[in-house]
């Protein structure tokens, strides 16, 4: 009988969501020791987050006053607390990714601040376990009762998560029984007989099943289920507002989409998906599915990015996905990698890894400046010219340093610090590759190494270094857009089909090469029909990422607005590589069409002579695209992804 490889991969410190060995999973992650990411494209954000984000992050804790509330909280400083009262999910926030650089690479002066940090934390606990420092102050120790506003169990959450980063990747378990003795309080204060009301903003249903898989304490992981179950039975209705936006309209398990506000939506799922897995409940997996594939379907924008409403920061309605007035809050875009990523390891299925992807380079990146130190809380597609910022989100006024509510710094913080865990995982059959960046991947006694320099080149070079005598498969995700993509061992070629995997299954030997090979050729994307606010325009991607027409690149005498796009020259857009320009970029150069309409009248009586009103120029400019994420970087301006297309054009695109 075959045997198989040793898959259980390494002692080193686990990521974020490592679910149990009794857990209903089909894929296992693999702990920061076992995944390196050691050059490329995701490298440098790393570093950058490493060397400019976390040192600010630190900085606009002390003086935004985040650290000032838990001293007051400990008696440690006198003075009124400042912020909102959810101010202490940024301090936990920052020492996760913290912990998990920490766990990237060990620095004494790193692990002083974690450690600095968490005596802070810790002294602000109250000698019950309870621990919300402006609730305290504030508020004169009153508790848990405006549940649906206070953010107690929010805050509580983003301690779990810290402390489990910290106790996996640091010799400090200081957070970690600061946690624990919080957990314990919720424990004894919530469930059924108990207090029986949820919190408005879900993530402590996560956090508690994380926590449960650290230290092996069930209740952690019952009281996750019972608040999971719990929401959708109307508690905060009882206060006067209204459930949907809490995620509380319906039970989870119930629900046919998301709505409400989008971080609460997909917090709650990926919540709910650890439940699921960890309890082996097939059919809330199931309605989690169904869910994803409603928002993936009919609320999401082409970046990835969720919530299409600035009122309340919600999820609109099936197809309104207005560009210029997208929220799509970073928050959003992390909680949706969250919440995709648990139903990649509980069901294998390739579209969540190609959702991470997307997310990833369309809807967390933009959040971040290039050079780590400036933050979009909202990500717009579209950027009107002579756009006025009438709010401190208001992506007019180009990145910021920080924010009176900061949830979305620290959250880049976070993700970008444990990337490494999101690349591959193990299973039974092997090792599968969902992500693609320069760097290695241990599995027990198996290696391997990737070289690429991916999403500019679409080859990816990934060499057996080591390997055990049994036979073990090779799983390489194929993006449902490579068209036309081929892998290739010892000269031979592997059955591969966009939005599946191509595996390989066979005995290896150290030096043994697979190449994948990715086509990035342009393509244009047309929206769904129902999609009001963008009929008729245009997309263009490459590879992995989306394109977009920034006012730094179009004559000073045009408007971004006034751009119109021909199918046929957009299908035949030049890519060059630009080292100097934005860090290093493909652009996509392309001959658009200008708006040729002198005329100020808002609004035209349709006669027969209609199509020639506003028709473009007959002399397309040439244009250059640049990758979405990079926008902003330069001079504060008008920018836009979908284009409409030129009335008179010759062609017209079939839908992508």
């Amino acid at each position: 009988m075959t045997t198989q490889p040793r898959l259980r991969g390494s002692a080193g410190p686990a990521g974020p969501a490592t679910p149990s060995p009794g857990a209903r999973v089909v894929l296992r992650p693999l702990t920061q020791q076992d995944v390196r990411i050691t050059g490329g494209f995701w490298a440098q954000r790393q570093a950058v987050n490493r060397a400019a984000s976390l040192d600010l992050g630190y900085e606009r804790l002390r003086s935004a006053g985040n650290l000032d509330n838990l001293r007051i909280a400990a008696g440690d400083l006198s003075g009124e607390v400042r912020g909102p009262v959810f101010m202490d999910s940024d301090v936990y926030k920052w020492l996760e990714a913290a912990a998990w650089e920490y766990g990237r690479a060990p620095d004494p002066g790193l692990l002083g601040r974690i450690r600095e940090v968490s005596v802070v934390v810790a002294s602000a606990q109250a000698e019950d376990g309870y621990l919300a420092s402006v609730q305290q102050v504030r508020y004169e120790g009153k508790r848990y009762t405006d549940l649906p506003h206070s953010h107690e169990h929010y805050c509580a959450g983003h301690l779990f998560q810290a402390a489990v980063a910290q106790a996996r990747c640091t010799p400090d378990r200081t957070l970690l029984e600061t946690a624990t003795r919080l957990a314990d309080h919720l424990v004894a204060t919530f469930g059924p007989g108990r207090n029986e009301e949820v919190d408005g903003h879900p993530i402590v249903e996560t956090a508690l099943v994380e926590l449960f898989r650290e230290t092996g304490r069930q209740e952690y992981l019952d009281l996750a289920s019972w608040f999971v179950e719990a929401r959708g039975r109307g508690s905060t209705a009882r206060h006067g507002e209204a459930p949907t936006y809490f995620c509380d309209r319906l039970r989870v398990r119930d629900a046919t989409s998301v709505e409400g506000h989008a971080v609460r939506a997909v917090y709650l799922r990926a919540g709910a998906a650890d439940v699921a897995a960890e309890t082996g409940d097939a059919d809330l997996q199931a309605a989690l599915g169904r869910q994803w594939e409603a928002m993936t379907n009919e609320k999401m924008y082409l970046t990835g990015g969720l919530g299409s409403r600035w009122d309340l920061e919600q999820f609109g309605d099936p197809y309104e996905l207005p560009p210029d007035r997208a929220y799509a809050e970073t928050c959003a875009a992390i909680g949706s990698i969250q919440w995709a990523w648990r139903m990649l390891l509980s069901s294998g299925d390739p579209r969540y890894a190609d959702l991470i992807e997307r997310t990833l380079y369309n809807a967390v990146l933009p959040g971040m400046s290039l050079s780590g130190t400036e933050y979009f809380y909202v990500n717009t597609l579209h950027l009107r010219d002579d756009s006025h910022p009438d709010d401190e989100r208001s992506p007019a006024l180009g990145r910021q340093g920080w924010f009176n509510v900061a949830c979305c710094p620290p959250n880049v913080m976070r993700l970008l610090a444990s990337l490494d865990t999101y690349l591959a995982t193990r299973s039974d059959r092997g090792v599968q590759v969902h992500q693609f960046a320069t760097g290695t991947v241990e599995a027990g006694e198996v290696c391997i190494s990737l070289a690429t320099d991916y999403p500019w080149q679409g080859e990816v070079r990934i060499e057996v270094l080591a390997s055990g005598d049994a036979p073990w498969e090779l799983a390489l995700r194929i993006p449902q857009w490579a068209e036309g993509a081929t892998v290739t061992h010892g000269g031979l070629p592997a059955d591969v089909r966009p939005g599946e995997y191509a595996r390989i299954h066979r005995s290896w030997s150290g030096g043994d090469v697979v190449v994948l090979s990715l086509p990035l050729a342009t393509r244009l994307v047309r929206p769904h029909p129902r999609m009001d606010a963008v009929r008729d325009c245009i997309a263009m991607e490459r590879g992995p990422l989306v394109y977009c027409l920034e006012a730094s690149d179009v004559p000073e005498e045009v408007a971004v607005d006034d751009v119109r796009i021909r199918v046929h020259e957009a299908a035949a857009a030049r890519p060059e590589h630009c080292n100097d320009l934005l860090g290093g970029v493909t652009i996509l150069t392309t001959r658009l069409c200008v708006l040729d309409d002198a005329s100020t009248e808002p609004y035209r009586a349709v006669t027969a002579d209609a199509e020639a009103q506003g028709r473009a120029s007959p002399g397309p400019l040439e244009l250059q695209l640049i990758p979405y994420y990079a926008w902003g970087n330069r001079t504060p301006g008008a920018m836009r992804i979908w284009l409409p297309q030129d009335a008179n054009g010759p062609e017209r695109a079939s839908r992508a």
